[in-house]
């Protein structure tokens, strides 16, 4: 071994990349074994991913050991053999290796959470560093883990230590050391043109797809592609064609390609009522006993929701918060690649708050954290709201806070505030909340329900549901009440990977409508998503207004018209007659029937007209976003 070893001093590259290779593995099994039940495909196609997953290794590591590869070539020999730069080699190799192994941690965590590798979430989670850091202290035994990862990287190092000695006797020229570099730098440049972003999306079942994939390359990738070209990437058609499907779709009838446009027309006097849209964090439809869950969690809102507009078929149109404050805010189909919320020049967009201050309301975004988060302070101030976040709280109102922000009571009783002030002056208002507490770390205050804080997902939900409950009981007490529509909705489910590319029944939430006077006690099952909210509530409220939104009244249509809109960053969905059509990257189309079902794969070409609705949606919304068509002046 000390010949082999001896022989190059690039060996200790090569030392390394064994090490990673079966730590990588090690992890595949792992994930492997947690997902077990999901994994549905041949033993041949498991150990296909494993193969694939050492390709994508590889490649992560050509990229990784380039300023490695330039140090080995560039140092000479004399240095190169020095005591002194032994220790600093041996001090790199632990440092590295302590690395690679929270590196796992990290996935391990992040696939517990999110059940994939790194992508363009982990990208976003790095910017907020405080928000981030502080949950993983509150969330997880930091300490314990961390000394437990210097335990096996001090172990690991000492089984190496040896081999690796014996790459400092390697006396070699430079000429060869260039030749050997030369090599090493192909790798990476092989890499690059050989892998796309979606090689190893090689089977129907994601869960073995993110198996085969390496969370480091993925991170990356994911840091270097968070906005998609749609025209590079996605199947097109003819632009007049689909402009005129989409006008007939939402009953605009003006000239000009993809002028979505209309005049809407309320149903009677207009209504002067004050809107509350509270968008909870996180809550799944399976969490609430009307959707089938036994725990008893939501003891609130299961009386609550047979006093008013109960929405029993609905669904998120993504799997973030910033896609479904997006997607009410501006009542637009998701865009390829990162949400419109944190791209920059997304100011002055029609949306809801701007047609409710267009009447004289008082429009305010109203948020549990910090609302630098996400660029959410940027957006909604951008688009004419008045914000109040976490930095606007006095030491008197912020009785409970974690990682994320304040408690859902302090933003509830906060809001409570606000109102008494616009009413006050004879003000009606808008105000738009997003809670907090239904998120990792789960803690909230102790006494108030009798599930332990920190405790889990679980006991999230129950609090959140006994905080709403307390905002609407004292919300009664108000002189506003009678006059302001509630409306409680969550900005996506609590997870959304399954086996399948875009798992329907993992983007199914609850909407909630409350008036007592003004809303009549109904359970809506027409098929409809989060872009269906500005319209329903400025339909309720019986508001003449020029739109742009793509959303429906879901009120005012019939069940058979029904459709919804899923995505995630790559993935563009439209759910429509029980059945399922998405594009995708590289012009790609995929169909099955249905999805929350048996799941069949269909053939896109036997459902052309299927095809041109989805394409006619996101097209559309390119356009319009690429064109700034929905910009308003004022």
């Amino acid at each position: 071994m000390k010949v082999v070893f001896s022989r190059t001093r690039f060996s200790i590259l090569g030392l390394f990349l064994l090490i990673n290779l079966v730590t990588f593995a090690l992890l595949r099994v792992a994930l492997l074994a947690k997902q077990w039940a999901d994994i549905d495909t041949p033993f041949y196609q498991i150990a296909f991913a494993f193969g694939m997953g050492v390709i994508y290794d590889l490649a992560f590591y050509s990229y990784f050991l380039i300023p490695f590869t330039l140090y080995l070539l560039l140092i000479p020999n004399s240095w190169y053999q020095k005591k002194l730069h032994k220790w600093f080699v041996f001090s790199g190799f632990l440092l590295n290796l302590y690395g690679l192994f929270f590196l796992i941690l990290s996935e391990w965590t992040f696939w517990d959470e999110f059940g994939v590798r790194f992508n363009f979430i982990a990208v976003d989670y790095l910017i907020y560093t405080h928000e981030v850091v502080q949950n993983i202290v509150e969330s997880y035994p930091l300490g314990k883990l961390l000394t437990a990862i210097l335990i096996i990287t001090i172990a690991c190092f000492w089984l190496v230590k040896s081999t690796l000695a014996v790459t400092f006797y390697a006396t070699e020229s430079f000429s060869r050391r260039a030749k050997i570099a030369g090599v090493l730098f192909l790798f990476p440049v092989v890499s690059y043109f050989a892998m796309g972003k979606t090689t190893y999306q090689f089977s129907q079942n994601t869960y073995l797809n993110e198996v085969a994939a390496n969370g480091a390359y993925q991170f990356f990738s994911a840091f270097r592609n968070n906005e998609l070209d749609y025209h590079q990437f996605y199947r097109l058609g003819d632009e007049e064609q689909l402009s005129a499907k989409i006008k007939t779709e939402l009953g605009a009838k003006n000239e000009g390609l993809y002028n979505i446009k209309r005049e809407i027309k309320g149903n009677g006097k207009e209504k002067r009522l004050n809107v509350i849209l509270i968008t909870v964090e996180s809550l799944s439809a399976d969490y609430l006993t009307k959707f089938g869950n036994t725990q008893k969690i939501t003891p609130f809102m299961d009386k609550w929701f047979k006093e008013g507009a109960l929405f029993t078929n609905f669904y998120a149109v993504g799997t973030r918060t910033i896609r479904g404050l997006e997607a009410l805010t501006l009542s637009i189909p998701p865009t390829a690649g990162q949400s419109i919320v944190k791209r920059p020049d997304n100011g002055k967009l029609f949306n809801l708050g701007h047609v409710l201050a267009g009447r004289g309301y008082d429009t305010a975004f109203l948020y549990g954290g910090r609302g630098y988060f996400d660029n959410m302070n940027e957006f909604y101030s951008g688009n004419g709201y008045r914000i109040v976040d976490q930095t606007e709280f006095t030491d008197e109102e912020m009785t409970f806070k974690n990682a994320w922000g304040v408690s859902d009571d302090v933003i509830f009783n906060r809001t409570l505030k606000e109102a008494d002030n616009d009413y006050a002056q004879n003000k009606p208002f808008f105000f738009q909340i997003m809670t907090t507490t239904n998120h990792r770390p789960y803690t909230y205050p102790e006494g108030k329900i009798d599930i332990p804080s920190g405790s889990g997902r679980e006991g999230a939900v129950k609090y959140t549901d006994y905080a709403i409950g307390e905002f609407i009981k004292n919300a009664k007490n108000k002189p506003w009440f009678e006059d302001t529509v509630f409306v409680m909705v969550a900005d996506h489910c609590a997870g959304s990977a399954r086996k399948t590319e875009l798992p329907v029944d993992k983007y199914h939430i609850p909407l909630f409508i409350y008036a007592p006077l003004h809303v009549p006690t109904v359970e809506n099952i027409t098929l409809s998503s989060q872009i269906d909210v500005a319209p329903t509530v400025l339909g309720l409220l019986n508001l003449n207004y020029e739109s742009q939104f793509y959303g429906q009244d879901i009120l005012k249509i019939a069940p058979e018209k029904g459709r919804a809109l899923v995505s995630n960053y790559q993935k563009l969905g439209l759910f429509k007659d029980n059945k399922l059509v998405y594009l995708s990257p590289q012009q790609k189309v995929d169909m099955v029937d249905d999805p929350l079902g048996e799941h069949h794969v269909l053939k896109p070409e036997t459902q052309p007209d299927l095809i041109n609705d989805v394409m006619s949606y996101y097209q559309s919304a390119d356009y319009i976003w690429t064109h700034r068509l929905s910009r308003y002046s004022q």
